[in-house]
């Protein structure tokens, strides 16, 4: 296992667009490698590259039906239909929220190998990956709350112990604890 360390919310590598992959190489198939190691020891669903440090277009998912990786993704929505349900943050440990999401996508990148790779993705797979897309322009999900669920959740960040005493990467994760988007992996 290649278990990687977390960036917290405040780390600036969060806040910031990650770049193009160009170079499909052992490297990167050691970064997706890592992503999967990571996000299954937290129990996630989803793990963006710039979360484990790494400024490139790559996130891995698992949400038990469906699980792969991404590199330079990109998604257009398919209809109007929107879900709203519990989302959290592997990097930003204990806070989830009720978050406004398209329903279904459409997905379209590459994998580590430079193979196209395209599917539509509805539910908790498109939620998926919207919020990990959103992690590659240095999105994080609180900034798609409502402006009063924001403020409760900055609220929270500022309160939380690990942002009191400073802390923007974290190590020592666990599985089995309760994933990004609710669910108990």
């Amino acid at each position: 296992m290649t278990i990687q360390p977390v960036r917290l919310f405040g780390d600036p590598i969060l806040r910031a667009r990650a770049s193009e992959v160009t170079e499909f190489d052992r490297e990167l198939r050691q970064l997706v490698t890592d992503l999967v190691d990571t996000m299954h020891d937290d129990g996630g669903v989803g793990m963006a590259a710039p979360q484990i440090g790494v400024g490139l277009r790559v996130f891995v998912y698992d949400t038990g039906d469906s699980a792969g990786h991404l590199v330079n993704p990109a998604y257009t929505v398919i209809g109007d239909e929107e879900q709203v349900g519990p989302e959290g943050c592997l990097s930003i440990p204990g806070l989830r929220y009720d978050t406004r999401r398209a329903l279904r996508v459409r997905v379209s990148g590459v994998d580590y190998d430079g193979a196209p790779v395209a599917f539509d993705a509805e539910e908790l797979l498109a939620r998926c990956v919207q919020h990990e897309t959103d992690h590659l322009d240095g999105v994080l999900f609180i900034d798609r709350l409502d402006p009063a669920a924001r403020k409760e959740a900055m609220r929270a960040i500022r309160e939380s112990d690990w942002f009191e005493a400073g802390i923007t990467v974290r190590t020592g994760h666990g599985a089995g604890q309760t994933g990004p988007f609710g669910r108990t992996r």
